[in-house]
C-alpha cells in the first residue's frame, strides 16, 4: 500500500488538474496518485494558510515542511513575493509536482528539496509552517514540531495544523514544552491551528 509520506516512483500516474483560490490568488495545481489530497486543497491547509497570512510575522524566509505538491508554500510565496520560501518533502513525486506547480504559477521565490524532517535543511527561518503527515506516526510529527526550534531565528514562529482527534492537544503540549510560548490561534471544524514562538 502506498502512502503519501513514502516514496514510490513505480506507482501508476493519474494526474489531476484544478485551480484554487489561496491567499487572494487563483493558483493552478497538478496533483497525482501517491500525494496527499490529490483532488482539492484540503481544509486544514486552507485554514493554515489563512492563519499565517493574517498573523503578525517577523521578516525573513519561510520553510514549509512536508510540502506535498505545494499548496501551502506556493500560496505563501505568491502572497509574499519578497520572501523566500523553502519547501521540503520526502516524496519525490510530490516534489516534482511542486516544481511544476511553481513554474505554472510563475513563482520563482522558492527552493524545493527532498528532506526527511530537517535532515537536509540549512539555515534559520522567520516562519516554519507544516500540515504534518499524521499517518507517518507520532515520532515524525513530534520531530517536525520540536525540531522546528533549532531552525527558527529568535522570535521566529512555527505554525502547524492538526485535527483535535488526531492529536492537536498533545501537539500543543509538546510545543509549550519546547518553545517560549505556544497557543491555539484558530479552531475550525475540528482543526486546530497551533502557533509557537521561539
Amino acid at each position: 500500500m502506498n502512502h503519501y509520506y513514502t516514496n514510490d516512483p513505480t506507482l501508476a500516474h493519474d494526474e489531476h488538474q484544478f485551480n484554487f483560490d489561496l491567499a487572494g490568488h487563483t493558483l493552478a495545481f497538478t496533483a497525482d496518485n501517491g500525494v496527499f489530497s490529490k483532488h482539492t486543497i484540503d481544509y486544514g491547509s486552507r485554514v493554515l494558510i489563512d492563519a499565517v497570512v493574517a498573523a503578525d510575522l517577523p521578516a525573513g524566509a519561510i520553510l514549509d515542511v512536508g510540502c506535498g505538491y505545494g499548496p501551502i508554500g506556493l500560496a505563501l510565496a505568491k502572497h509574499w513575493p519578497d520572501r523566500h520560501v523553502t519547501m521540503s518533502d520526502v516524496n519525490e513525486r510530490a516534489l516534482g509536482l511542486a516544481e511544476r506547480n511553481a513554474t505554472a504559477n510563475g513563482i520563482t521565490n522558492v527552493t524545493i528539496l527532498e528532506s526527511s524532517v530537517y535532515d537536509q535543511i540549512d539555515g534559520d527561518f522567520a516562519v516554519i509552517v507544516t500540515n504534518p503527515p499524521i499517518r507517518a506516526g507520532k515520532a515524525i510529527v513530534s520531530g517536525i514540531l520540536a525540531g522546528a526550534y533549532d531552525h527558527l531565528q529568535p522570535g521566529g514562529q512555527l505554525f502547524a495544523v492538526l485535527q483535535k482527534k488526531q492529536g492537536a492537544p498533545s501537539a500543543l503540549k509538546l510545543m509549550k514544552a519546547t518553545f517560549a510560548a505556544a497557543e491555539v490561534v484558530t479552531k475550525a471544524h475540528g482543526y486546530y491551528i497551533l502557533r509557537a514562538i521561539k
